[in-house]
């Protein structure tokens, strides 16, 4: 893992201790992160990197699917400190009152936040109160034609 992404990951698990998904914290053990994420977005060697340089640990779940993430935090009290939505599905869970306001004055490195990715999660969550970019990007398939067609024939093509 390179320099950037590992501080990037770092902010984000420090972003931890001050934003937290409503109603988590239940626990009570201030040095026990609890993140719920996709999998394979956190290396283990950077939690565990995490863990012996803060000394907190880290309890990191993960799911496949956004409704299963929806289904955890409509259900209540999911202990989890940090979650990562899909921004789709953010706006919804933000209506909703399942996160709790971001204290931006315990946020030293807001200035350092991409302007542009944050007006365009502004449409999902108006005035930046509930989400902060991390990862941005978008899933493309691309088709050659020619040779789905030789495999498939005649069927349809997405457009």
């Amino acid at each position: 893992m390179t320099l950037r992404p590992a501080l990037a990951i770092r902010a984000l698990l420090s972003l931890a201790l001050v934003s937290t998904a409503a109603g988590a914290g239940a626990q009570g053990d201030s040095k026990v992160l609890n993140i719920y994420n996709w999998s394979d977005y956190i290396a283990d060697e950077t939690i565990r990197n995490f863990e012996k340089e803060t000394g907190i640990k880290v309890r990191y779940d993960n799911y496949d699917a956004n409704e299963i993430l929806q289904a955890k935090l409509v259900a209540g009290k999911s202990g989890y400190d940090i979650v990562v939505p899909s921004a789709h599905f953010a706006k919804t869970q933000i209506q909703g009152g399942l996160f709790q306001k971001l204290d931006r004055s315990l946020l030293s490195n807001w200035g350092n936040l991409d302007t542009a990715l944050l007006e365009k999660l502004a449409d999902v969550d108006p005035g930046n109160q509930h989400l902060v970019t991390w990862m941005w990007g978008y899933t493309t398939v691309g088709i050659n034609v020619g040779k789905v067609a030789a495999a498939l024939g005649t069927m349809p093509m997405p457009a």
